[in-house]
């Protein structure tokens, strides 16, 4: 990479570039023969259109801070899609970065194998009462303390308002400036580094906000080919789809490569429509993984399909595609363990302890059965894929935040039932995820949040009140506004409670257990050999693992004591939960064992 004046002279195709001549600015604007270009300060400057659809301008005075906006041929003034930084909102005007400006503390770092992933997921908003990158760091031995191994930001793309859940952004280069500048996340890599804790980002490239986005005034960003839950979709194969690709495949090397994350979560990947010869999701996880070298790069899909097409391994056990998926199925059988709610789709998974075991045991309960709850059959086969291609958690922002309330039903469920299933997910084979505060029972809630103009505002609150009406814990009395500032600060966590709570060692001890005993056995785990048996509410799961070892599971899961058979013979109990006696299990008890092949 060659350099001029602190910049990077890089190969990307959007945003400001340094050249010899100066800053470079473009717009790919193929809807228009003419744009200009306003720097603060100055008259609009004409740029020049070229016949593939760019438009450029060079700048000889320009430099880091310079604001600017583009200008289309009707007077609308723009900010740049590939802004790196939007001091003044969605709305404002975009600043020219100098990302070579932070010196990075952790140049060595390569990351974490993917066994020793645990995860936490977080919104930077409200983590803290700051809600901001830097406030973060402050708060990052507590993670590493607590056997943390990997953030899981939920997205900073540039949203409008003063506060979201990030999956309204519209300028997906720039992080959002309510959380602070571009060099303040870097410095939230940096620090979790430091820490030897890997940092993903949650993406969203299957549709962009509904305010903000400018992008369809001056080229082809939409199809009516495709149709997805917030209207048309991304045109990723019609006419002029090559350079929305590159848009947003660059945007996820430029994460990786410029800020140097360990990998993303990719939002309802099942509603990227693309009927190209290369699926997007197929050349996006190819070239990322690609511009990171031989650093360790982790990609999470979230689908709704449950394809485990997309979770192939090649013959070394590595994953072709995608890392993992988060596992719906195995939180919505903890969940109705721990709270017995069982309405909406919950009713799906309710009455059969087996399904559990099989979701622990092979990661999909539905692989191509139909789904009554959807009206149609889910999934596919997934039993032949290593039990770290799932990931597990019983929070996260969906499950708590599309409840009317937006409460933390797990906060107030029976203690005896929590600790039961948290013991079940922590140690388990499959790669665990906690949702910010869940460590020590954090009963603040998580309800959707935004921050509109009021037309849009009322749109939001009648959508959220439709579309939640077929799920769990429902009930229109109980909607919170997502629009009001209050909604956005009863989601902040209250630090304050996390000394007193005795959960908060609980869950030190799994984990701690977790990086000791079960970790070193993942590296090398195949599926396809995983059992799983039940008995009321009992069940037992095996797992061959690594290095010729077995680990064991035996929990039920219920109010009464339960026959489920005895121990294995010559296995090592490394966490017990409860009691047995003669092969029966005490209530809500949880035995976790290893033996030899």
């Amino acid at each position: 990479m060659l350099f001029t004046e602190g910049f990077p002279l890089t190969n990307m195709t959007f945003g400001p570039a340094v050249t010899e001549k100066g800053i470079l600015f473009r717009l790919w604007a193929p809807l228009h023969e003419s744009v200009s270009l306003k720097i603060e300060g100055a008259d609009p400057r004409p740029m020049q259109a070229a016949e593939d659809g760019w438009h450029r301008c060079t700048v000889p005075n320009a430099h880091a801070g310079t604001r600017y906006r583009f200008v289309l041929p009707d007077g609308l003034e723009i900010p740049d899609p590939a802004s790196r930084f939007q001091p003044q909102d969605a709305h404002g005007p975009s600043e020219v970065v100098d990302l070579t400006a932070y010196r990075w503390r952790t140049s060595d770092w390569s990351g974490r194998p993917w066994e020793e992933m645990v995860i936490y997921e977080m919104h930077i908003g409200c983590f803290t009462p700051e809600g901001t990158f830097t406030a973060a760091i402050e708060r990052l031995d507590h993670l590493r303390e607590l056997g943390v191994t990997a953030l899981q930001v939920m997205p900073v793309s540039e949203f409008p308002g003063r506060y979201s859940w990030g999956y309204d952004g519209v300028l997906p280069y720039a992080p959002d400036s309510s959380y602070g500048r571009p060099e303040d996340f870097m410095a939230l890599v940096d620090a979790a580094h430091q820490r030897g804790i890997s940092v993903f980002l949650d993406v969203v490239y299957n549709h962009f906000g509904p305010d903000g986005n400018y992008i369809p005034s001056y080229a082809p960003l939409f199809t009516d080919h495709h149709k997805t839950p917030w209207g048309h979709g991304i045109n990723y194969d019609g006419d002029g789809s090559e350079m929305i690709r590159e848009f947003v495949i660059e945007n996820a090397i430029y994460w990786i490569t410029e800020f140097r994350l360990d990998g993303f979560r990719f939002d309802a990947v099942h509603a990227i429509k693309d009927d190209s010869d290369e699926h997007l999701l197929h050349e996006l996880a190819r070239r990322v993984r690609a511009s990171a070298g031989d650093r360790h790069v982790h990609l999470i899909v979230e689908n709704e399909e449950n394809d485990s097409d997309l979770l192939k391994r090649d013959e070394k056990g590595e994953a072709k595609l995608f890392t993992a998926q988060w596992n719906d199925d195995v939180h919505h059988l903890l969940h109705i363990t721990a709270t017995g709610e069982t309405f909406g789709y919950y009713a799906d998974y309710a009455g059969d302890a087996g399904k559990l075991g099989r979701a622990l045991a092979e990661g999909f309960v539905f692989q191509g059965e139909p789904m009554p709850y959807r009206g149609a059959s889910r999934g596919r086969p997934s039993g032949h894929l290593p039990p770290t291609a799932f990931i597990s958690f019983i929070q996260n922002h969906d499950q708590i935040g599309n409840r009317a309330p937006g409460d933390r039903v797990m906060a107030s469920s029976p203690a005896d039932a929590v600790k039961a299933v948290i013991s079940i997910y922590l140690l388990a084979p499959e790669i665990p995820m906690l949702f910010m505060g869940e460590e020590w029972g954090a009963a603040e809630p998580f309800p959707f949040f935004c921050d509109f103009d009021e037309e849009l505002n009322e749109k939001v609150r009648k959508g959220r009140r439709e579309e939640l009406s077929r799920l769990p814990g429902f009930d229109a009395d109980d909607l919170l506004d997502p629009t009001t500032p209050s909604t956005f600060a009863a989601a902040k966590l209250d630090w304050s409670k996390r000394a007193s709570s005795e959960v908060l060692d609980f869950y030190r001890t799994l984990l701690d257990l977790r990086h000791r005993r079960i970790v070193p056995l993942l590296k090398g785990a195949t599926g396809g050999s995983a059992v799983y048996r039940s008995a009321g509410h009992a069940i037992a799961v095996d797992w061959p693992l690594a290095e010729g070892r077995h680990l064991h599971l035996r929990a039920n899961l219920g109010n009464k004591a339960t026959a489920l058979g005895s121990q294995q013979d010559g296995a090592e109990t490394i966490f017990r939960l409860g009691g047995s006696d003669r092969g029966d299990l005490a209530p809500w008890a949880v035995i976790w064992s290893l033996s030899e092949a």
